[in-house]
């Protein structure tokens, strides 16, 4: 079990920590006292309230100066919710819904919401259940929130739309029926709290982060074996040239090298050459730029999953509503483009190794094939290389710099948060799609320089390596070797 608390920061590493070991969420005591004490503070506050409320007794957006009668409140907040559900697209991958309904619990858990705690208790149930509802992935524009995404994640609360339940796409109402739950009736503001906020982007930058710390250690590993096949220099990496000019992930990149490197008979063999490409002899620079990137985000989405991202925000201690801005996910969005443009760069380096390594230089044959001229060897998965390597350039166009004006000019200016999200989503998978290619053609190339060895660490992982991918010694089918070798450093624990 997991338990959902009001006080206590969650991080990336418990998200991560929640979505691989299966954890059932639970709401702790205080959440669930705060969640109803804000209800009852709004449902006091309306029973008097006469002049306009944004949202709880009025239209939205540029709707937002009429006022609906008492007695439509609840139709009102059903009607946004449907309406609202205009999603197009792929499906958002089932992950990612997972994580959106995480994020969601958490931030009405603040009980600045105003929503009902059946409600909460229900985003729970599904969660518990893995009932995941079908969201698309265009449709927000990241500013009064992820508002399409999340109407589509409410839906099935409603009984209305479409989930993923034990693997196939059901009727919510059908799924709900059999497992003996009812559909909820919304209260004034809930459907506003339900749409409002960023966790649309939010659970597409936590995927993304989580995937990143992992390929920022993959790409220094396979570099690493790039490096002793290249018959790579060792001076790059010494500490006493990262300690005077010490940002911290090029410092940690160039002994991670080290470390994986350490015992390697390749590298401690007398070089020929005086020095290396940029693409080695730069990896710290460059991989310890993505790291320190990916620290900075990491922070600013540690924030955000920590955060009250609906509108308008309840403050049942002040006597107060406050109608503001903490669904505009700029904040996200930028920090989304940095993280693509970081995260592609592992992939742009990664590529030139690969073409460094197929060149026919430092005594490797041409294509890393015996037969070159009969057999094509490696030549291709370089172009495939060079092809993802161009699409993650493309996508790396910031989405945040954009903006288009919605709702009749009252919501005039928007992040496209959403758009960077699942850009950088698209960039991430590219780059280990890159990391992969490299590894296949790393592995390769190192059995040319037997019968020495590479490190302890290294022989360990091309020998698992090798009970899946043989040494190819004359033309293949080689996109089942491409796919064999992603699939294998997707299972890699690293």
């Amino acid at each position: 079990m997991y338990t959902i608390s009001n006080n206590k920061q969650i991080t990336l590493q418990d998200i991560q920590t929640i979505l691989n070991t299966n954890a059932k969420l639970v709401l702790s005591d205080q959440v669930k006292k705060d969640i109803t004490a804000c209800r009852d503070y709004l449902d006091n506050r309306m029973s008097s309230q006469i002049t306009p409320i944004y949202g709880i007794n009025t239209g939205f957006g540029s709707l937002c100066n009429v006022i609906i009668p008492h007695n439509e409140l609840e139709q009102l907040q059903v009607n946004l919710v449907m309406s609202h559900a205009c999603g197009m697209g792929e499906e958002v991958p089932l992950e990612i819904v997972r994580i959106m309904l995480l994020l969601k619990i958490q931030s009405l858990s603040y009980g600045k919401s105003a929503v009902q705690l059946l409600t909460v208790e229900r985003l729970v149930d599904f969660y518990n259940h893995k009932i995941y509802p079908i969201v698309y992935q265009q449709g927000s524009l990241g500013a009064s929130g992820d508002l399409s995404p999340l109407a589509h994640l409410s839906l099935p609360l409603l009984g209305m739309g479409e989930v993923n339940y034990q693997g196939n796409k059901c009727l919510a109402s059908d799924v709900l029926k059999s497992l003996n739950l009812s559909p909820i009736t919304l209260k004034s503001k809930e459907g506003l709290a339900l749409l409002n906020g960023t966790q649309f982007m939010g659970a597409y930058g936590v995927w993304c982060l989580i995937k990143s710390q992992k390929l920022n250690k993959l790409s220094d590993l396979i570099a690493a074996i790039s490096l002793d096949a290249f018959d790579g220099r060792l001076e790059p990496f010494k500490d006493n040239i990262h300690l005077i000019r010490p940002h911290k992930g090029q410092l940690e990149t160039a002994r991670a090298i080290l470390k994986n490197l350490e015992g390697s008979e390749i590298l401690a063999q007398e070089k020929l050459h005086v020095q290396d490409p940029y693409s080695f002899r730069c990896i710290p620079q460059v991989h310890g730029a993505t790291k320190d990137a990916t620290q900075y985000v990491n922070t600013v989405f540690e924030t955000e999953i920590n955060s009250v991202t609906d509108n308008p925000t309840v403050f049942p201690e002040d006597d107060e509503i406050i109608s503001g801005g903490n669904f505009h996910g700029q904040p996200l969005a930028i920090s989304l483009d940095f993280l693509s443009i970081a995260m592609a760069e592992l992939g742009s380096i990664s590529e030139r190794r690969v073409y460094q390594l197929i060149s026919g230089i430092r005594s490797l044959p041409a294509f890393l094939v015996a037969k070159p001229g009969l057999n094509s060897g490696f030549m291709i998965p370089q172009y495939t290389a060079a092809s993802i390597v161009s699409q993650n350039k493309q996508l790396c166009t910031p989405a945040s710099i954009d903006s288009i004006v919605s709702s009749n000019g009252q919501e005039d200016h928007v992040s496209m948060g959403a758009n960077a999200a699942t850009k950088c989503f698209r960039v991430i998978e590219n780059v280990e799609k890159l990391l992969a290619i490299e590894l296949l053609n790393a592995s390769q190339a190192i059995e040319f320089r037997r019968p020495l060895k590479s490190s302890m660490m290294i022989e360990t992982l091309l020998n698992d390596f090798r009970k899946i991918i043989p040494f190819i010694v004359d033309d293949k089918v080689m996109y089942q070797e491409l796919e064999a070798t992603l699939q294998f450093i997707k299972t890699m624990k690293i």
